[in-house]
């Protein structure tokens, strides 16, 4: 959807000034307004995180815990975004691309080994790659993390109120409150109505961007040609004879293949009797199922949702109903083919579609595959990863490049700085990255990495009176190295 089209149909602008009669954009004034007749309350705080999703909540935390004021407007009744609300898991790796040194740690390592200690979780440094932990993959998958959501939601609750975040869920960004070029605050709604949040600092973490897109930030959607990965519809299985399906694999793991960008792996053997047999039609060839910290259950990653624009409620709606259409037909697969999985049972599926990609915004630093691949090192680093590049298109292919040139690569601090807004700084899959180079660094230790950096920038420029555009970077990673954030 244009961003005219989208102002025309909802007849909310942005706001040019609280005080005004009524809250107009900076961007595009003729379209509409939102009366402050309908404001049913304002809220003041120092930082203002638009997500509760993995970036959002680490950045709330690493904010708070710097000692200012933090507010979470999340639209789910619970924090974690795709790893809860998604169900997307497990998390990938967290180890350097030897699998010799967990690089990923800060927040991320925290939130790990607090759902380890309430058994929610299993200790990447004990998961290695072609484990049924890790779908028996090699390349990518050495050091997976396996976690239960339901204990997620509880630790991010925990570590919010511990750091004196206020939260606010069931609650959706609507459009930023802007004074020139710079970013005040959000519109919000919910079943109170309309409110403001004025803040100092605002940090998009919605995903799609559109704390960004909606201030102005030049934005593109997916690659060069406008094509984003697909979506799935994730879900977990339970009452699986476990070793009776690991059996099984272990019996094929040596056909395991790659053929023209297209995956033969786990249980490829029965996918392919289902395909003969009229019985399957998903654009795979075979199944990533993942073992989950409880011994019968696991994780299923193969629904292939293709062309959904996860800014568009019209394909977002067709994406879900597709998506439960595919859970199906694979239930059906697991229990007439899949040895130990004939009285499995659908425990649960994602209340939202998996999304790998939608809108990348224009930052001060684009960050491009070639920087990932060359094991690239920044003045500015705020994290490093050995995340492969992993990008999926259609028919089942995935263009996948696992780093080979060095044991990590840094991310730039300018990558979360967006073009032509002040106060605004994104962190998430659509941070300032080509479609390439986003494959790699969108899944979620990464994600949370980024949180966190945005998190204290935020705290550094309220503290100082500045923006975030001119914190000081060595002072930031000063700060990030305190908070056992690895840098290199």
């Amino acid at each position: 959807m244009k961003r005219r089209e989208f102002l025309s149909m909802t007849g909310m602008i942005a706001a040019a000034g609280v005080a005004s009669p009524v809250l107009t954009s900076c961007c595009d004034s003729s379209k509409g307004t939102v009366n402050t007749k309908n404001i049913t309350k304002k809220y003041q705080t120092d930082v203002l995180i638009c997500g509760g999703g993995p970036a959002g909540v680490c950045a709330a935390v690493a904010a708070a815990r710097e000692g200012v004021n933090v507010m979470i407007v999340e639209t789910a009744g619970f924090l974690g975004g795709m790893a809860t609300r998604s169900l997307v898991g497990p998390f990938m790796t967290c180890f350097d691309s030897e699998g010799e040194q967990m690089i990923i740690r800060g927040l991320f390592e925290e939130v790990v080994d607090r759902m380890v200690a309430k058994g929610g979780a299993l200790h990447p440094k004990d998961i290695r790659a072609t484990s049924p932990y890790s779908a028996w993959i090699t390349a990518g998958h050495d050091h997976c993390t396996p976690f239960e959501p339901e204990c997620m939601k509880v630790v991010l609750d925990e570590m919010v109120e511990e750091a004196g975040v206020k939260v606010l869920f069931h609650s959706n960004f609507v459009e930023p409150v802007l004074k020139g070029n710079k970013i005040t605050g959000a519109v919000i709604s919910n079943k109170a109505g309309f409110q403001i949040v004025e803040a100092k600092v605002v940090i998009d973490c919605t995903g799609d961007g559109d704390v960004a897109y909606r201030s102005g930030v030049p934005c593109h959607f997916g690659n060069e040609n406008g094509k984003v990965q697909p979506s799935t519809a994730f879900f977990h299985i339970n009452n699986v004879d476990s070793e009776k399906l690991e059996a099984d694999v272990q019996k094929h793991l040596h056909e395991f293949r790659k053929v023209d960008g297209v995956s033969y792996r786990a249980l490829h053997w029965w996918v392919l009797k289902a395909i003969d047999n009229g019985e399957w039609d998903i654009a795979r060839r075979s199944v990533n199922i993942y073992k989950c910290v409880q011994p019968h259950e696991w994780v299923v990653n193969c629904s292939r949702i293709q062309n959904v624009d996860s800014t568009d409620p019209e394909s977002m709606t067709a994406g879900e109903i597709e998506g439960r259409k595919q859970i199906q037909q694979l239930m059906n697969f697991f229990h007439k083919y899949v040895p130990g999985c004939e009285k499995a049972v659908l425990m649960a599926s994602g209340s939202h579609l998996g999304i790998r990609e939608s809108r990348h915004i224009e930052g001060d630093y684009v960050l491009t595959a070639d920087d990932l691949l060359s094991a690239k090192m920044f003045e500015d680093n705020i994290f490093v990863t050995a995340s492969a590049v992993d990008v999926h298109g259609s028919g089942g292919k995935t263009n996948y490049k696992p780093l080979t040139a060095g044991k990590w690569y840094g991310i730039p601090y300018r990558t979360l700085l967006p073009k032509n807004v002040e106060g605004l700084l994104v962190a998430g899959r659509c941070l300032s990255a080509t479609s390439e180079a986003a494959g790699a660094i969108r899944v979620m230790p990464p994600v949370m990495a980024m949180g966190q950096a945005a998190g204290v920038a935020a705290a550094l420029a309220v503290k100082n009176s500045i923006t975030p555009r001119t914190v000081d970077v060595t002072a930031l990673q000063e700060v990030l190295t305190k908070q056992k954030v690895f840098l290199g």
